[in-house]
C-alpha cells in the first residue's frame, strides 16, 4: 500500500521578516515541530516550511500536485495574506486542513509589557497570533467553494487538540485505503434483496478504488491446483485459528480447506483488498462445491485485511473494509432478533466473520443445509469482542447519493444463539425498541458492518474528507 502523503506548509507575511529580528526563524521552528508531530509509520510529510509571498504560494501548489498529497495540513504560525494560501489550495486540489495552534496557552502578559520595546513586543504578540487569520482563510475558501476543516488548539501540552489532528489523519489514511482499494464481486447478488442492489460506478465515485469482477469458474479451477500437502497445512491451520467443534467431519474440513488455498491464490492474483460474492452453482458440482465450502477462507481473508461480504453486499464490504482500515475489524452483521427482557438487539450474519475482534475462540460447526442458500458444510459461530462498538452503513439514496449511517454501541454478555452463525447482544443508549426505528428511518441495507471501539468522530471526519453525509443515529 502507497503511503499518505500530508502535503504541510506555515503561513507567514513577508513583510514582518525584516522588521522583527528573530521571527522567521522562531516560526519555521513551529513548523518543524508539527510535522514532527505528523509523522508516523505510513505517513509521508512533505514539508514546505513556511510559504509568505505569492509567487511562494504558486510554487508551492506545484510542488504539492507534483508530489500527489493526500491532505494539505495549513499550520497557522501568524497572521498571512490570503493571496499566498489560496493558490497553494486551489492548485494541489487536495482536502485542507487547518491548524490553529498558539505556542503557549497565553503571553505572559506582565513579562511582555516589561519588554519596553514596542517593536520587540509587536514580533512576541505575532507569534501568538494564529487565530487573525482563520476568518480570512474562511472567508476565501468559502468563496472559492473549497471545503475546510478546522483543529484549534496550542502546539505542545494539548491532548485533545492533538487527538483531533490524530483523528483527521486516521480519516485521511482510510480516505487514501479506500481510494487504492481494489474490490472484488463474485458472482451475482441475492435474488430479491432490493435493498442490497448496488450501483459500481457511484461506489467508486464515493471512494474510489478499482472494482475487480471475478469468476466463480477461476475459483473452482484455482481448488483444483491446490495440492494433498497444501490440504492438511490447511487443516492444521483451522485448527490452530478456530475452536474446531468435535463433530466437524473431516471430508469438510479439507474441502474448506482447499477452497481456502484458492482463496488466497484468487486474491493475490488480482491484488483485491475486499471481495462481495454470492454464487449457487445448481447443476454444476464444481461451482456448488467450491461456494459452499467458502466460510472459513473468507473469514480468515477478513480477519487478515481482506473483508469478504456473502450475499454479494457491496455497499457493505465497503462498510467492513472502512472499519477494519481503522484497525476495528468489520464484521458482516443484521438484525437477529429484539431481547425486550434485556433492551438488547441481536445481531448477526450466516456466512464469514471478522474472527480477529471475536469474544474467545470462532467456533467451527457443521450444517447440514445453508438457510435460503444451496449447500451444506462448515461454518463459524463467533460473537463481537465485549465492550463498545460502531456500526456502519454505507446508504445509498434516492437521489443517488452516497452517506455513512452510524451508532455507537456495547456488545454485551449474554446466550446467544448457537445455531453456527456469527451473532452478538447489542445495548444502545436510546434502547432497543428505538435504535431499530431511527437506524431504519435512514433506509440503509438490512446488513451493516460493526466494528470494535467508538469511532463516530473519526467517520464523521472520514465523511467530511470525502464530501460524505454522516448521520448518526446514537
Amino acid at each position: 500500500m502507497l503511503s499518505l502523503k500530508i502535503g504541510l506548509f506555515g503561513v507567514g507575511l513577508d513583510a514582518y521578516w525584516p522588521q522583527f529580528a528573530g521571527l522567521r526563524e522562531r516560526l519555521q521552528a513551529y513548523v518543524a515541530r508539527v510535522a514532527a508531530k505528523l509523522g508516523r509509520p505510513g505517513v509521508e510529510v512533505v514539508n514546505l516550511g513556511l510559504i509568505d509571498n505569492p509567487d511562494a504560494a504558486m510554487e508551492a501548489g506545484r510542488r504539492f500536485r507534483q508530489a500527489d498529497v493526500d491532505l494539505i495540513v495549513i499550520h497557522l504560525t501568524t497572521y498571512a495574506l490570503s493571496s499566498t494560501v489560496l493558490p497553494v489550495v486551489r492548485r494541489s486540489r487536495a482536502p485542507v486542513l487547518i491548524l490553529n495552534l498558539q505556542p503557549g496557552p497565553a503571553i505572559d502578559y506582565e513579562w511582555f509589557n516589561r519588554l519596553g520595546d514596542r517593536t520587540r513586543m509587536t514580533g512576541e504578540w505575532l507569534a501568538y497570533c494564529s487565530a487573525c487569520v482563520v476568518p480570512e482563510l474562511a472567508s476565501v475558501f468559502r468563496r472559492a467553494r473549497i471545503p475546510f476543516h478546522q483543529v484549534t488548539g496550542m502546539l505542545e501540552d494539548d491532548p485533545e487538540c492533538w487527538a483531533q489532528v490524530d483523528d483527521w489523519i486516521e480519516a485521511a489514511r482510510v480516505a487514501h485505503a479506500m481510494e487504492h482499494n481494489r474490490l472484488g464481486v463474485m458472482g451475482h447478488y441475492y435474488g430479491g434483496m432490493l435493498d442490497i442492489y448496488s450501483d459500481l460506478t457511484q461506489q467508486c465515485a464515493a471512494f474510489g478504488g478499482h472494482v475487480e469482477i471475478v469468476e466463480v469458474d477461476e475459483l473452482s479451477g484455482l481448488r483444483g491446483l491446490v495440492d494433498e500437502s497444501e490440504v492438511r497445512d490447511r487443516v492444521a491451520l483451522f485448527h490452530d485459528v478456530f475452536d474446531v467443534q468435535p463433530d466437524c467431519p473431516a471430508i469438510d474440513l479439507e474441502r474448506a480447506a482447499r477452497t481456502s488455498v484458492a482463496l488466497d491464490r484468487m486474491a493475490e492474483g488480482h491484488r483485491l483488498g475486499s471481495l462481495a460474492y454470492y454464487y449457487q452453482g445448481t447443476g454444476l458440482p464444481e461451482n456448488e462445491e467450491t461456494i459452499s465450502s467458502i466460510i472459513l477462507g473468507t473469514s480468515l481473508l477478513t480477519a487478515r485485511g481482506i473483508p469478504a461480504a456473502g450475499e454479494m453486499e457491496i455497499k457493505n464490504v465497503q462498510a467492513m473494509k472502512i472499519l477494519d482500515t481503522f484497525r476495528a475489524g468489520g464484521s458482516f452483521t443484521e438484525f437477529y432478533a429484539m431481547d425486550y427482557r434485556d433492551d438488547v438487539v441481536l445481531m448477526g450474519h450466516d456466512g464469514p466473520g471478522h474472527i480477529a475482534i471475536a469474544e474467545g475462540k470462532t467456533k467451527v460447526r457443521p450444517l447440514r443445509v445453508y438457510h435460503g442458500k444451496v449447500g451444506r458444510g462448515l461454518s463459524v459461530e463467533m460473537s463481537v469482542k465485549h465492550g463498545p462498538v460502531t456500526l456502519l452503513s454505507i446508504v445509498q439514496t434516492a437521489d443517488g447519493r452516497v452517506e455513512l449511517l452510524v451508532a455507537e454501541g456495547e456488545s454485551v454478555a449474554g446466550p446467544i444463539l448457537e445455531i453456527g452463525n456469527t451473532n452478538s447482544r447489542y445495548r444502545f443508549a436510546v434502547g432497543a425498541r428505538r435504535f431499530v426505528e431511527l437506524w431504519s428511518e435512514h433506509g440503509p441495507a438490512h446488513h451493516c458492518a460493526v466494528g470494535v471501539g467508538r469511532l463516530a468522530g473519526k467517520l464523521d471526519k472520514l465523511g467530511r474528507l470525502l464530501g460524505l453525509a454522516t448521520v448518526r443515529v446514537c
